[in-house]
């Protein structure tokens, strides 16, 4: 069975890509920049006690959507868009927002890591998460669908975004995510994952940062673009296993069968 996406499309290069990494990161940050939308996570979340299951929810949406069977696809956006109604989430103009900064987060994060996309490939990725935006109940006809409609979205929602108390605790539980003491100290797994946090946090779009209250030194960028470049050069010698998504490795076996 197919899925939404085709193997050669441009959100299956970007969605597999090692940068997603540091990619899925930045989305949490940035989402958490429109109080509208922060303020429902905080009141109906257990974000605070299960900063790990966050992410690793996002990480299964965001692949179930990608690689996995239509069915399956609609299956897990049907159960999001029942959530979202039954705890009032699903507001037009918050969803779109939590949408279109994952999208922005995911695709200037995998360009700045090196990832070679052409500006057609941009748009046509712009345009293929369209269908990611339906899924989850956002109207088509309202969603960014080329690289300068995204832009002037984010020029349109800026004087709505700030970061609230609710989105500074979001940073500081994604920075320190509450550890088991024999993971915390007796692994590596802490300094690595504030390595990991801190790029993503360093790779946020100036305003972002502004909002967020940290700060932008001169040239940043050049050696945030580096670290990114290098970081996704180290994922990509991991074995598949650890740097695939399950998702992403179910789709390459029952390709496999089908041909």
């Amino acid at each position: 069975m197919t899925g939404f996406f085709a193997p050669d499309s441009v959100t299956w290069r970007i969605h597999s890509d090692p940068s997603m990494l540091i990619g899925g990161i930045r989305a949490l940050l940035e989402q958490a920049l429109h109080p509208g939308a922060m303020s429902g996570v905080a009141a109906h979340s257990n974000f605070r006690e299960d900063a790990w299951g966050r992410l690793q929810r996002t990480g299964d949406y965001v692949g179930t959507l990608t690689f996995s069977t239509k069915e399956d696809a609609e299956k897990l956006a049907s159960r999001v868009r029942m959530i979202h109604s039954k705890l009032k989430l699903d507001d037009p103009h918050l969803l779109l927002w939590v949408h279109m900064a994952m999208v922005d987060a995911f695709l200037d994060t995998a360009i700045r890591s090196g990832l070679k996309l052409s500006s057609d490939e941009i748009d046509q990725y712009l345009l293929e998460m369209v269908k990611f935006a339906e899924l989850v109940g956002i109207d088509p006809a309202v969603t960014p669908k080329n690289k300068s409609e995204l832009d002037k979205y984010f020029v349109n929602i800026q004087p709505e975004l700030a970061a609230s108390d609710d989105a500074k605790r979001a940073a500081l539980f994604i920075a320190l995510p509450p550890l088991p003491p024999l993971l915390r100290f007796g692994t590596p797994i802490a300094p690595l994952w504030g390595g990991i946090t801190s790029l993503a946090a360093a790779s946020l779009p100036k305003w972002a940062r502004r909002l967020y209250g940290w700060p932008s030194l001169p040239g940043q960028q050049v050696p945030t673009d580096l670290a990114l470049k290098t970081t996704r050069a180290a994922l990509s010698t991991l074995p598949s296993w650890f740097r695939e998504s399950p998702q992403l490795r179910e789709a390459k076996t029952r390709m496999g069968r089908a041909s």
